[in-house]
Order: C-alpha cells, then structure tokens, then sequence
C-alpha cells in the first residue's frame, strides 16, 4: 500500500509494531516440551487480546493463527498439537495479522535451546542478508537488484536461497503490489520499489535447497532437496532514503 494520510501511517505502524510484538513474546515463550499448538494459541491470544486477527486463518483459513515451521519445513508449518519442540530444533514463526483494516507481516528462524545441531550459522547468515538488502531499498530501487543482494550474500557464505518463496506488498491486505521481491535476481521482474509504500521483505537462505515443494496438508512447504532454510521477515516503508522498519521490535536484530 501506499501511505497517503496520517491515518494510514499511524494503522499500518500500529499492526506492525503488533505482529512484531507476538513474534518476541512467542520467541521467548518457547520451550522443549511445549507442542506447536501450545505456542501457536499463545501467540492468537495476544492477537485477539489487541483486537486483531490473524491474517493466514482470516485471509486462507489456515489451520492456526500463525505458521510455525519446524527443523526441514521451510514455511506454512501448520502447528499441531502432536508435534513436541526440543531443544536444538530450528524453529520459525511467522505472524501477520489484521488490525482496523490495516496489515503487516514478520517472521524469524532460530534455534531453540542449545545450538545441538550447528543451525546457528545458518540463521545468523538469513538475519545479517536481510539487514543489509533492506538497508539497500529506497524509492525507484530495482526490486531484481535486491534480490541479487540476497543471492549474492548467501552464495558468499555458502547457501543457496529457495527461488520459489518471495516477499511481497503488504497493507490494506495481506498480499499487494509487488507481489514477489524474489532472493534472486528476477531479469524478468522490472517494478521499482516505491517511495511511502509499504512492503515485507524476506529472506530464505538454504543449505541444500533452491525450491519449495507443498506437502500432502496442502500447506507445509520443504526443500526440493533436503536441507534447513532460515527465513527472516520485516514490514518496512519505503522512504528517499533509509527504509522506516515497522516491525523493528521484534528481536530480529
């Protein structure tokens, strides 16, 4: 969405600074032991506590209020009571949400517990490649040049990144124009970002993998070839300048 009013700059900061909220507080609430549907409904109570609605269960009738992702799944986890977290799982969190028409989006990777299984690197390498292209995007920027700032960075580290999930426009609903800020550089895609419009930017940085398949749920999305992918996620304004990060408080960096 494009920012056009004080109204609209004070709904989107307040739905992001939401999202943001519940993404930290459902971090710091995950422990070895708890199931996915534990921390999932913890997270849908802050939400229906500020009087907002989960975007995936409003928008596609997900079965959770937000997805968590679970060691080789990659994202659209769906969060099952069966499903226990231990210590050393990589674990991702994705919360968008619905506030007085207004909407916003974030996610974060990270190790549960110990570092066990050597995940560490990978999620500190999909943080530090989403903190430098969002520090790269301004108005009239390509939005193929960031993707190739993603897949540069993560080749120079040693990862791929999975082609096939992408960020996106974000606002007035859950998913606008641009429609796919793609971790490659897309020679097709020629949109330059906007100055005053809002987008969520995000990375997904792999160990093995370069697409993402649909499991037999119909929602939960793996590798095409194994591995881990950390996924890290902000709502950002695009400005002249540096980008404004709406979602800045929720622990990322």
């Amino acid at each position: 969405m494009s920012i056009t009013s004080t109204e609209d700059l004070t709904g989107i900061k307040a739905v992001s600074e939401l999202v943001a909220l519940t993404l930290r507080q459902m971090i710091d609430y995950a422990k070895p032991g708890m199931t996915a549907k534990e921390l999932d409904n913890f997270g849908g109570f802050i939400l229906e506590k500020h009087g907002a609605n989960s975007a995936p269960l409003k928008t596609y009738n997900f079965p959770g209020y937000t997805c968590i992702s679970i060691n080789q799944q990659i994202a659209h986890g769906i969060p099952k009571t069966e499903t226990i977290l231990k210590e050393g799982d990589l674990v991702n969190i994705d919360v968008s949400a619905e506030l007085n028409g207004y909407w916003a989006d974030n996610g974060c990777s990270f190790v549960l517990g110990g570092d066990i299984h050597g995940h560490q690197s990978l999620v500190d390498a999909s943080k530090e490649i989403l903190r430098k292209a969002i520090s790269n995007i301004k108005g009239g920027v390509r939005v193929a040049d960031i993707g190739e700032i993603i897949e540069t960075e993560a080749k120079k580290r040693g990862y791929k990144v999975i082609k096939n999930l992408t960020g996106h426009g974000v606002g007035r609903s859950l998913h606008e124009e641009p429609h796919e800020i793609a971790n490659y550089r897309d020679r097709f895609n020629l949109q330059r970002f906007k100055k005053n419009s809002v987008v969520a930017v995000e990375t997904f940085i792999s160990t093995a993998s370069t697409f993402a398949e649909t499991q037999s749920d119909g929602w939960t999305l793996v590798g095409n070839k194994g591995g881990y992918v950390a996924q890290h996620e902000h709502t950002i304004l695009i400005t002249g300048g540096e980008p404004v990060i709406l979602t800045e408080n929720n622990g990322v960096w």
